[in-house]
């Protein structure tokens, strides 16, 4: 980064929780910033820690929203596209704990249950059918029961493919396990043995987990060998009985190939709590009736929220009291500070 360049802090954020329209919220105070210097091409826009230490899908969206963020530029151009907001978060992010030497925090761990909730949720909307259920009462087609109306596909004995056996991703099989569904996973890394034993768990390769699966769900991060790593090629080695969920991150799956998939009748469905350019959702999705649209509402429980926000605020008290806080991102100016 050039020498010259003018950092410009934001004031007036109010809280940020994990699905709130990072966009929206950042237009509105930039609007009431007074005085708010022009922006030249290469400055950064700083927003301090009102933003990145409220909730753990806000930071997670802002690391890995566009990790090709050093090839953008910021100038004046705020058009309210989430996605460029969210670009420049993250280089505030990077700005802040690599040169200004401010320590990050955020809240891990206390949205796996909430998250892998939802996902169970979609599994059982879309392979059930369940909203097309809900709109043909609400429509008020006329109905009337019979053998063959709305069949969908049970889970027992069924197959689950996890894509990313982290946290949430075995939080996921767990629930699943209790339906009686077997299991198999695709990770970079081994999940722990007694993780493997306790789910009867299996590590296969993608190929195979693809082939294989009935229901695939999504739980990896977002980067640059995951962007679209469900894509055209993915969906074809699919079942054609078998339902895609992704409650991860949108940009994972390639939403235009995975509408022509569910057109074709190359996959039976898929739920989706994740889209690839939030909040605009593929208009190719909303025609569909084989597939289950909620708005990234993985965290979205009082508990977790509640949760978030108070793991949020003992960070911050303990860096304001000069100690150490639960969970630090970046430790190392932790360690900077004591030398």
């Amino acid at each position: 980064m050039p020498a010259d360049v003018e950092i410009v802090a934001l004031d007036g954020i109010p809280e940020i929780a994990s699905g709130d329209d990072l966009g929206t919220i950042l237009g509105d105070a930039i609007e009431r910033t007074a005085g708010l210097p022009p922006l030249r091409e290469d400055d950064v826009l700083v927003v301090t820690q009102k933003i990145v230490s409220k909730a753990e899908n806000a930071i997670v969206d802002l690391t890995t929203i566009e990790p090709r963020v050093e090839a953008v530029r910021f100038a004046e151009r705020w058009d309210r596209d989430p996605r460029q907001i969210e670009v420049v978060l993250r280089e505030a992010r990077r700005v802040i704990r690599m040169e200004r030497g401010v320590l990050i925090t955020n809240t891990p761990g206390v949205l796996t249950e909430a998250t892998a909730d939802l996902a169970m949720t979609l599994i059982l909307a879309a392979t059930r059918r369940i909203g097309e259920g809900e709109r043909l009462i609400r429509n008020r087609e006329p109905w009337s029961w019979h053998m063959f109306m709305l069949l969908g596909m049970g889970l027992q004995e069924k197959t689950l493919g996890v894509l990313g056996m982290g946290a949430i991703g075995q939080a996921v099989a767990r629930r699943a396990k209790a339906f009686g569904m077997d299991i198999v996973y695709s990770d970079a890394r081994q999940a722990d043995e007694a993780v493997e034993r306790e789910l009867g768990a299996r590590r296969v390769e993608l190929d195979e987990l693809l082939a294989t699966a009935d229901v695939v769900t999504v739980h990896a991060p977002l980067m640059d060998s995951t962007r679209h790593l469900i894509d055209a090629d993915a969906l074809r080695q699919m079942k054609d009985t078998a339902y895609l969920v992704n409650s991860a991150r949108g940009p994972i799956v390639d939403e235009a190939a995975l509408v022509d998939a569910l057109k074709a009748g190359e996959i039976a469905g898929a739920g989706l709590d994740v889209f690839e350019n939030e909040p605009e959702v593929h208009p190719g999705l909303l025609e569909l009736d084989n597939v289950v649209l909620v708005p990234h509402l993985g965290s979205a429980t009082m508990e977790t929220r509640t949760a978030m926000g108070c793991l949020a605020a003992k960070n911050a008290i303990a860096v304001l009291n000069g100690e150490p806080p639960p969970t630090p991102v970046n430790p190392e100016v932790l360690e900077g500070a004591r030398s």
